[in-house]
C-alpha cells in the first residue's frame, strides 16, 4: 500500500491541524494504521494508532486528550485531528500501516512491524 500524508503546516500555539493520511493499492480495511513523528534531533516515537476497523485506538500520554485519530475506509484515509498544539508538538508526521497478521499487544510501538510509510508532512508550532 502506498501512503500520502499531507495537512501540515505552521500554526500558534493552542491552534488546531488536521492530518490526513489517503492511501492507494490496497484497501485500508487490511491494516492496521498509526501516525508517528519526528523532531529534529530525536528518534521517530509513536503517536497514535487506529485498528483496522476502527474499533480501538490507542495514544501516546503526550498527546490524550488534544489528538484523536480516525479513519473512513470507504475513502481509504486515515486522520489526525491535533487540537491545542504546542510548541512540543513540532516535528514531520508521518501516517504507516501494519498488516493484521501476528499484531500482538502494544502492536502499535513497534515501529518496525510497519511495511508501510508515507513521505512525511511537517507541523511546526510558534510559541
Amino acid at each position: 500500500v502506498q501512503l500520502q500524508a499531507s495537512g501540515g503546516g505552521l500554526v500558534q500555539s493552542g491552534g488546531s491541524l488536521r492530518l490526513s493520511c489517503a492511501a492507494s493499492g490496497r484497501s485500508l480495511y487490511s491494516y492496521h494504521m498509526g501516525w508517528f513523528r519526528q523532531a529534529p534531533g530525536k528518534e521517530r516515537e509513536f503517536v497514535a494508532a487506529i485498528s483496522w476497523n476502527g474499533v480501538r485506538t490507542y495514544y501516546t500520554d503526550s498527546v490524550k486528550g488534544r489528538f484523536t485519530i480516525s479513519r473512513n475506509n470507504a475513502k481509504n484515509t486515515v486522520y489526525l485531528q491535533m487540537n491545542s498544539l504546542k510548541p512540543e508538538d513540532t516535528a514531520v508526521f508521518y501516517c504507516a500501516a501494519r498488516i493484521l497478521t501476528g499484531a500482538g499487544s502494544r502492536w502499535y510501538e513497534r515501529l518496525a512491524d510497519f511495511g508501510s510509510w508515507g513521505q512525511g508532512t511537517q507541523v511546526t508550532v510558534s510559541s
